[in-house]
């Protein structure tokens, strides 16, 4: 079968032909119809993601959509090594294999669930989202901010503020569901107050995609400005700007922020499978909202190094793929 290889880490994947995977007990073959470019699949494959194998060679894909054998459409994710989801066939857990509604597409749905899970988890799971309250997003500009805008509208939140350093990404937020936004790219001083601005005001759950400067600064804010005992659950789930932040230990001490992270390991399979259905199964109903750009697996180096902007690349199987 032709699939997309990585010989080493760090490598781009060349488009080459695989041995086929034969199912066996416990697992079905999947025929891949698209697999998204995600980051979780960017860094596992360049082997610095938490839970990457470190085995090479490898197809690249955690997740993707296809038929089973049997005709059914579906959405899968974590197939078995070294079958990745960027490949005509794959491996993957029956249990790990969840029917696609009709009227989703297989491009989209690809697209979709990683980046929409990591909110709609952290909202459901982690957060523990009320009904009214407010939130805040923070790194709302990439892919899975703008879903989580759209998700946390949905899933009852009363109030959206998204931030973010693209002033256009930030504009386009608004059509989407935020009620306010915050420019990052302004001065420290000026941030740290208008943060402090929205803390004082009262903010119940704080969505991290950046980590870094900003977070920093966001927590120091919330431990000056926001209401005594008052509980923040303030959710980590991405780090674009940095590894690591510097947090006095007087933030903590002087406020009622419950820090958390929200990914595999801190929420059970079971429960993010039933996340990613929950958000596949709203998609269309709720016309959630997400650019995708479809390429041909055959393209897959090009496709791979160009990827950039707020769409995000699929690598689609086929005739032409």
């Amino acid at each position: 079968m032709k699939a997309a290889l990585i010989k080493e880490p760090g490598n781009l994947p060349v488009y080459t032909d695989f041995r086929e995977p034969v199912a066996t007990e416990g697992l079905v073959r999947v025929k891949v119809a698209a697999s998204s470019l995600s980051h979780v699949t960017r860094s596992r494959a360049a082997g610095s993601h938490y839970s990457a194998s470190g085995r090479f060679p490898l197809v690249p894909g955690v997740d993707g959509t296809g038929t089973l054998e049997d005709g059914t459409r579906v959405y899968f994710v974590l197939p078995e090594a070294p079958f990745g989801a960027m490949a005509e066939y794959c491996l993957v857990k029956q249990n790990r294999c969840i029917p696609l509604p009709a009227a989703l597409d297989d491009v989209t749905a690809a697209a979709i669930a990683i980046p929409g899970m990591s909110s709609w988890a952290a909202f459901v799971e982690r957060a523990k989202l009320a009904e009214g309250e407010t939130v805040l997003i923070n790194g709302a500009t990439g892919s899975s901010g703008a879903l989580a805008v759209q998700i946390a509208k949905h899933l009852g939140a009363g109030k959206v503020i998204a931030t973010g350093r693209n002033v256009e990404a930030l504009h386009s937020l608004r059509a989407l569901g935020a009620d306010a936004t915050i420019n990052l790219a302004q001065d420290e001083s000026a941030l740290e107050s208008e943060f402090q601005h929205h803390f004082r005001a009262g903010v119940g759950v704080v969505l991290d995609y950046l980590w870094g400067p900003s977070a920093s600064l966001l927590l120091a804010a919330a431990a000056k400005a926001a209401e005594d005992a008052v509980p923040l659950r303030f959710v980590q789930i991405g780090s674009i700007s940095a590894p690591t932040i510097t947090l006095p230990s007087s933030a903590l001490r002087s406020t009622a922020i419950e820090l958390m992270g929200s990914g595999i390991g801190s929420v059970p399979m079971p429960r993010i499978f039933a996340a990613i259905t929950q958000l596949l199964n709203a998609t269309v109903p709720q016309g959630f909202q997400m650019a995708t750009h479809a390429v041909p697996l055959s393209m897959v180096a090009s496709g791979w190094a160009e990827a950039e902007g707020r769409a995000r690349t699929v690598f689609t199987m086929g005739p032409n793929g």
